[in-house]
């Protein structure tokens, strides 16, 4: 049996050595892949060139915002993946080890390299290759910041405006300093002390027709030339498999944490706290004052039901005795429901806290769902109407920071609380309602202003007008 035990945790170690092992040669491959999957996006879609508006003026803008977060996030990967590779290379030792001693013939060497301890050249030269190949792709994505695309590598959110063809335009300026260095209009704050002009040689030259008509000539003449029914199927096959992922991913969202809650209360956690509470003794029945009290009020309840019943004729008085008799077995009653409720708080304590680790858990190992579903999430609010965006907003508004919001706040506090069986603290409630809606309604307020207003403007005139 020893050496059994033995033999599996040798076993084990080795297989864990060995993955220790493949983690450079595996992130490098993940990290390829990506870089595969950027030049497919420009192959199929922008005929080779870089990804970015002005290759192709007929894309719509909600279009040119699916590739720049599929970009962003390839590129994320070869990031994070080529980080992994260096570091693993590192600890690794690999550049140590490949030149080879000298004073070794060629067939210790052979096997030197057959057992692993050093690279073969032809892995060596597949790297190199793979390197080459991953820092020509992104080679096009790191020297130009004049365009949207490669400004929100760093620093634009998951969801662009829709107006992204117009903020490109107004962003492709060029400003140069005393010393004729181009430099971009993308940083207004710089803190630069040198005088800066404007290049007018870099800038759009003025249409006669506004762009919004542009952009409507632009899309009736994609529609009418020959296949462009393909092109609408395919975007709404694209579209409805989007659809059908985030739906599910939500429901994955939703139900998992659910059933881990119960599965984990009822045959897990249940059975440990059972056991302990069976056999201790002294276990208390009231986890917090709140549930004694309650327990006292129900049996003064009782007693008093008791004695109104005999004094209106519909039950027969009851002698002293037979009264303390039937309290008695009330008072049992109660005590046992309430220690079953006991109880209950403390396995919904650890229950929820292994939910928690589920829905993270799921989170972290559906991270391309969750792209899809903030891509999904900003197609559907941003695609609303601007009387649709202004409902929603004064309807959250004032269901959580609005006037009778410290009620609904008030409820879900005491909710709470007795879902984990723990004691109602009326000063805490009201600080927690004189201070959280607070804070919600300037980050709404915020919201509006910093990201609606540039991406809707009218949806926040109709905003105002409707609060108004």
């Amino acid at each position: 049996m020893a050496a059994s035990n033995s033999n599996l945790f040798k076993r084990f170690v080795g297989n864990a050595n060995q993955w220790f092992r493949d983690t450079p040669e595996r992130a490098l491959d993940q990290a390829y892949d990506a870089a595969l999957k950027i030049r497919s996006i420009e192959n199929e879609h922008f005929h080779g060139e870089e990804i970015a508006p002005e290759s192709h003026p007929e894309y719509s803008d909600r279009v040119i915002t699916y590739f720049n977060s599929e970009l962003k996030k390839y590129i994320k990967i070869i990031q994070t993946r080529l980080m992994v590779f260096n570091a693993s290379r590192s600890v690794l030792g690999w550049s140590e080890q490949i030149n080879p001693p000298s004073n070794l013939n060629r067939e210790t060497e052979h096997k030197i390299e057959t057992n692993g301890l050093l690279p073969d050249p032809k892995i060596i030269s597949i790297i190199c290759e793979k390197l080459d190949y991953i820092d020509a792709v992104i080679a096009r994505y790191k020297h130009e910041p004049s365009t949207e695309f490669s400004v929100s590598l760093m620093k634009a959110p998951t969801v662009q405006s829709l107006s992204l063809r117009d903020t490109v335009i107004n962003q492709d300026l060029r400003v140069t300093d005393t010393s004729g260095t181009n430099k971009s209009l993308s940083n207004p704050n710089s803190s630069s002390g040198k005088p800066i002009k404007q290049d007018l040689t870099t800038q759009p030259s003025p249409s006669v027709l506004p762009r919004s008509l542009l952009r409507t000539l632009t899309r009736i003449k994609q529609e009418l030339r020959p296949g462009s029914e393909l092109e609408i199927i395919e975007t709404y096959r694209k579209t409805k498999v989007k659809t059908l992922v985030s739906i599910r991913f939500v429901l994955l969202l939703i139900l998992i944490p659910l059933l881990t809650q119960q599965l984990a209360k009822n045959f897990l956690v249940g059975p440990i706290v059972d056991r302990v509470f069976t056999n201790q003794e002294q276990t208390p029945i009231f986890l917090n004052v709140n549930m004694e009290e309650e327990a006292f009020i129900e049996l003064q309840h009782y007693e008093e039901r008791l004695k109104f019943k005999a004094l209106i004729g519909q039950a027969p008085p009851l002698t002293p005795e037979e009264l303390d008799e039937k309290l008695k077995e009330k008072a049992k009653e109660l005590a046992e429901e309430y220690k079953v409720d006991s109880s209950g708080a403390i396995k919904n304590v650890f229950a929820d806290i292994i939910a928690v680790f589920m829905f993270c858990f799921v989170l972290v190992s559906n991270r391309n769902e969750v792209d899809v579903l903030k891509s999904f999430m900003g197609d559907l609010i941003y695609g609303l109407s601007d009387s649709a965006k202004a409902f929603i907003i004064i309807l959250s508004t004032d269901m959580f920071v609005g006037f009778h919001s410290p009620h609904g706040w008030e409820v879900i506090l005491e909710s709470i609380a007795r879902h984990f069986g723990l004691p109602e603290n009326r000063d805490f409630n009201f600080l927690f309602i004189a201070t959280f809606p607070v804070i919600l309604d300037a980050v709404f307020k915020y919201w509006i202003f910093r990201y609606l207003n540039r991406s809707s403007p009218s949806a926040v005139s109709t905003y105002k007008t409707m609060n108004e």
